[in-house]
């Protein structure tokens, strides 16, 4: 059903003032827009009658201009609608999606400067969206942004879930604090990464989740991110007002734009119950329909790589150890001594590739594999890599051939070095690569500060590249998982081949020192509101010393929880990240990272609490076959869920994957138990999870 509905709006006049008022379509929500004395436009947001945004203010700060787009604004017209359209998504956590909402459209004019902008607000069931749009008009045309003064108005001391502020990482473990201790909190939080900007210590990175004193769970974040500057938020300590923080460049500009044109979504997401912000498809629905025709060569992946052995240090991404630097074209690897350690070569890649052929996997990632590694990093190198030449011990057209023959494809790794004037230079070349040797989908990388120097990793040049290596990718029919990019902010509707994001502290980290146990119990909440995550899930063996015995690291997590994993952290793009050897120890808990889905027709989020545990069922696409998973914070837990989301009538066999009793991710991960019931739509299943545990459950109709 599709719907519009344009009517005129009533202006209440208030000392003055003009207000408008836009409600969500069941109700629940209110927006009261108005204009301050000044002509600086505000709005509140209240549910259920409660006030969640006090007066917040709204505007832009322009270069060079004393007026800017802040004040003096008049109302000269305003247009409300309502929309209502199921559409179908490429993939994703569900078949269908409902786009419902009712708009309001504020056209304000500045009569100092004779120039126009338009606020427009869509209010969904479960929070509000709203962005800035700046129509052709003549005086008004090119304008450079100073900074986006967006704010949002907090009622209290909230509880929140954040990371600091950063114009090149999002690599950090979350900090749970209330709103008035981020600052004094904030040098602790902080922790260091190959490329990181601090600007604030009372910033925070969004999506920022917070929780009221009252149990009511609010969530800031953008969507549709492009030709504009990633929004941190600043905190005033005193007023618990955040303002929005553009990312600038090298120069200190925060935005370059030209009109007719439009700023990202900001969302605020409300609701007194967790689960609705987990299920929320807000980001989603405030962008664009899919811009791919011929959608037919985008297929989720399951798959293993040479990649795990890196991150712990048993072997090395580069060739040899003989050279101090590199330079492409010119250093001879041919004649180079090897280093006995290098990880991507053809024999061994054959090893994962009948691996990966005899367990059921899409496909083998490989990195490590092309020249430039030496001296890869930290030296502000151009001309890093050309992403075609391969090591003297990699046989590029040899293992394609014996993946074909296994039935398997290769997955690309591009690493950039943050080198993006050099990846772009390359790009087609490279995808070119790909297509002559069949790699459907790449992994690029960003590690590093970006070049040209100055610029950063979530400024308006590194997003605008970001979302063009995607667009040339689909010229060549090849899904992107982009890592140390910017977060995601729903494009993958538009643009479905954008198949995954790192973006967030992933699994590489517990090789580094280990993540908070509470660290996947929040990440739904927050990194993947945007978009789904390629964070590297399944690992068996918890202590990394049994792998490189110079790595005394410890993956926070007992065995259960990594394979719940696969159905909390939501991907079409799916690591068994693990060596095979420690895969074939564990066999039977292995079976259920080979038979859990990539792709969903329905997603119930049972139960949850940010930092505590999340309990997510979903039903694999095109089956009656149901996964359930539950990741569990640092106190252990005992859950019972209902399985009333199976189909009356019909009867399942359930296999639970459960911490044992004497489980813990420290100093017992490795304890687990595998059970086997019969089960219906009446049937509740009483669970217990561990600290930093969990349980994983396949539902497959019995016949």
């Amino acid at each position: 059903m599709k719907k519009f509905i344009t009517v005129i709006t009533i202006c209440i006049s208030v000392f003055g003032l003009q207000a408008q008022e836009l409600t969500s379509p069941n109700g629940n929500l209110e927006m009261k827009f108005s204009l301050k004395e000044n002509g600086t436009p505000a709005y509140q947001l209240f549910y259920k009658g409660e006030e969640v945004i006090k007066t917040s203010t709204l505007g832009l700060e322009l270069q060079d201009d004393s007026t800017s787009l802040m004040n003096e604004f008049e109302i000269s017209d305003t247009k409300t609608s309502s929309f209502d359209k199921i559409w179908t998504p490429v993939w994703g956590e569900q078949a269908k999606i409902r786009n419902h909402y009712n708009e309001l459209a504020v056209t304000l004019d500045q009569p100092s400067t004779d120039r126009k902008m338009i606020i427009r607000f869509r209010m969904f069931n479960d929070g509000l969206g709203f962005r800035y749009e700046f129509p052709q008009q003549e005086n008004l045309v090119y304008f450079i942004i100073k900074e986006e003064h967006t704010q949002f108005a907090m009622t209290g001391d909230h509880t929140a879930y954040w990371l600091p502020g950063d114009y090149d990482s999002q690599e950090y473990d979350y900090t749970t604090s209330k709103l008035s201790e981020i600052s004094s909190k904030f040098d602790e939080a902080w922790v260091g990464n190959a490329s990181q900007t601090q600007f604030s210590k009372s910033a925070v990175q969004t999506a920022l989740m917070m929780k009221t004193e009252d149990g009511l769970y609010i969530n800031l974040h953008e969507a549709a991110l492009k030709e504009y500057s990633l929004m941190n938020l600043n905190l005033d300590e005193n007023s618990l007002v955040f303002e929005s923080w553009l990312t600038p460049d090298a120069i200190g500009n925060k935005g370059y734009i030209q009109a007719p044109a439009v700023s990202p979504w900001r969302t605020i997401m409300v609701s007194d119950d967790a689960t609705d912000i987990l299920a929320s498809n807000i980001t989603l629905n405030l962008n664009e329909p899919n811009k791919i025709e011929d959608t037919s060569w985008i297929k989720p992946m399951k798959y293993v790589g040479v990649w795990w052995e890196m991150i712990t240090g048993k072997s090395t991404w580069n060739y040899t150890d003989e050279f101090p630097s590199v330079k492409l074209g010119e250093t001879d690897f041919e004649n180079a001594e090897p280093n006995g350690k290098h990880g991507a070569n053809t024999a061994h890649v054959k090893e994962y590739i009948d691996f990966a052929a005899e367990n059921g996997f899409d496909g083998v990632l490989v990195e490590g594999w092309n020249v430039g590694w030496e001296d890869w990093f930290g030296h502000s190198k151009d001309y890093v890599f050309d992403f075609v030449t391969p090591y003297p011990d990699f046989d590029v057209e040899g293992i394609q051939k014996y993946a074909e023959s296994k039935g398997v494809q290769m997955i690309m790794h591009h690493e950039t070095s943050g080198a993006i004037r050099n990846y772009e230079r390359h790009l087609d070349t490279a995808y070119q690569f790909m297509n002559t040797y069949d790699y459907p989908a790449v992994k690029s990388g960003y590690v590093g500060d970006i070049i040209p120097r100055g610029e950063h990793h979530y400024g308006q040049w590194a997003i605008n590249h970001f979302l063009y290596a995607v667009k040339k990718a689909a010229d060549y029919h090849i899904m992107v998982n982009a890592h140390e990019a910017v977060r995601p902010t729903g494009l993958r509707r538009t643009w479905p081949n954008l198949i995954g994001n790192e973006s967030a502290r992933g699994t590489e980290f517990q090789a580094f020192g280990g993540s908070k146990p509470n660290h996947v119990t929040i990440l739904p909440f927050t990194r993947l509101i945007g978009g789904p995550m390629d964070y590297t899930p399944g690992i068996f063996e918890m202590d990394i010393s049994k792998i490189n015995p110079d790595n005394n690291s410890h993956v926070n997590s007992t065995l259960a929880n990594q394979l719940a994993l696969y159905v909390t952290m939501y991907s079409p793009l799916q690591m068994a990240a693990d060596l095979p050897e420690n895969y074939k120890r564990f066999p039977d808990a292995f079976q259920f990272i080979k038979d859990v889905a990539l792709d969903w027709d329905e997603s119930k989020y049972i139960e949850a609490e940010p930092g505590e545990y999340i309990t997510v069922a979903r039903k694999a696409k095109g089956t009656e076959n149901w996964f359930v998973g539950n990741v569990n914070g640092t106190t252990p837990r005992t859950s019972k869920i209902k399985l009333d989301f199976l189909e009356d009538g019909k009867k399942y066999e359930a296999t639970i994957y459960a911490d044992a009793k004497d489980a813990d991710y420290k100093t017992n991960p490795q304890a687990y138990k595998i059970t086997k019931k019969s089960v219906i739509s009446k049937s509740t299943l009483k669970l217990t999870s561990a600290p930093g545990g969990g349980y994983a459950i396949s539902i497959f109709e019995k016949e």
